[in-house]
């Protein structure tokens, strides 16, 4: 499963392409307690058709009544078009509040208190849009700049991940690529957290020169590599939205691939394992192959959130839990880091 924010750019892409009218949503401003974040977008086509979200789902029932339902009637009124009603709206972006009172909030579904503020697009370039859908397809980071007084839009490359900003001009909403993960093993632990990465967004990979373990992968949408673990690593080129993850148990694969990876700009770097052996691996990387303290600092193991988890399908939970917390920046309590807590238990 793609990036939401890739898949809803390609779906308005594709329908203005087609020769459909559509609208782009953006949560630009919040206050109090919101549904979603600011930067959320939302895709929405005259058939009423919706990708994205931009609250619990009555905005976007309220949306799809404003704008098409002018649609529908059309349809069925088209052998008297003076009937019609009017369709979506043209001309530069709008700015619209849901959640001002407490009946609008009730009726919207916000909680309480909480008030957003969307701009809305209306019929966006599709030329523009495929432009930027193809540079975040080869790893680029892209400001999107819409100018509040005409619509027009301009794309500007840059390094480094920034919040949403708006003025009385412009738009600028930055756009990354897909969060990327590298699994190393095709065991059947890779293939239910590759499962699960791949819900929510990431683009997965899976290394393992094994052939007895890399002929029987069968999972969809994940790329396979049988490359040594060691040059996957350095030919992926991690970068800040990337996460790295051993886990064959095989030392001589394990850790040639974490040696390269903490030594990358990935996010997340672990290796799965007992307490025992998460210890034992630090100390070969420290007196074998001579890693930086600092870099050793970074490995996470034994990986995942403490959650009592004993199956191959819950240990994947708990470590896209915490894969997701870090992206998020969301601090992790020692009480629910698993080494931590299980040496809290065997007190």
């Amino acid at each position: 499963m793609e990036n939401i924010d890739v898949m809803v750019l390609r779906a308005v892409a594709q329908w203005r392409s087609s020769g459909k009218r559509a609208l782009l949503a953006t949560v630009i401003r919040t206050w109090g307690s919101s549904p979603r974040p600011i930067g959320s977008i939302m895709a929405l086509c005259e058939t009423g058709a919706v990708v994205g979200s931009v609250s619990g789902g009555c905005i976007e029932d309220d949306l799809i009544d404003r704008y098409t339902k002018a649609y529908a009637l059309t349809t069925r009124a088209s052998k008297d078009p003076s009937t019609a009603p009017q369709e979506l709206p043209a001309g530069p972006p709008q700015s619209v509040k849901y959640g001002i009172t407490a009946d609008e909030a009730h009726r919207f579904g916000l909680p309480c208190g909480g008030t957003l503020e969307l701009l809305l697009e209306f019929d966006p370039d599709a030329q523009s849009l495929n432009e930027l859908i193809r540079e975040l397809e080869q790893g680029q980071l892209i400001q999107r700049q819409v100018n509040l007084k005409n619509g027009e839009v301009l794309l500007i490359p840059c390094q480094t991940p920034a919040e949403l900003t708006v003025d009385e001009h412009h738009l600028v909403n930055t756009f990354g690529p897909e969060y990327r993960m590298l699994l190393i093993g095709a065991g059947q632990m890779a293939e239910y957290l590759a499962t699960m990465a791949k819900f929510n967004g990431f683009s997965v990979t899976v290394c393992d020169p094994r052939q007895e373990y890399s002929a029987a992968w069968s999972v969809p949408g994940v790329a396979l590599s049988q490359a040594m673990p060691d040059d996957e690593v350095t030919t992926f080129k991690p970068d800040r939205r990337t996460c790295v993850i051993a886990l064959s148990h095989d030392p001589k694969l394990d850790d040639l691939a974490l040696l390269e990876a903490l030594n990358s700009d990935a996010f997340y770097v672990g290796a799965i394992g007992s307490r025992r052996n998460n210890l034992a691996r630090k100390e070969r990387l420290k007196e074998h192959f001579d890693v930086p303290q600092k870099n050793i600092d970074r490995l996470k193991g034994p990986i995942g959130l403490y959650i009592g988890s004993k199956t191959p399908a819950e240990i994947a939970v708990s470590i896209m839990a915490e894969v997701l917390a870090v992206k998020n920046d969301v601090p992790i309590a020692k009480e629910h880091e698993v080494m931590h807590a299980k040496n809290r238990l065997s007190v």
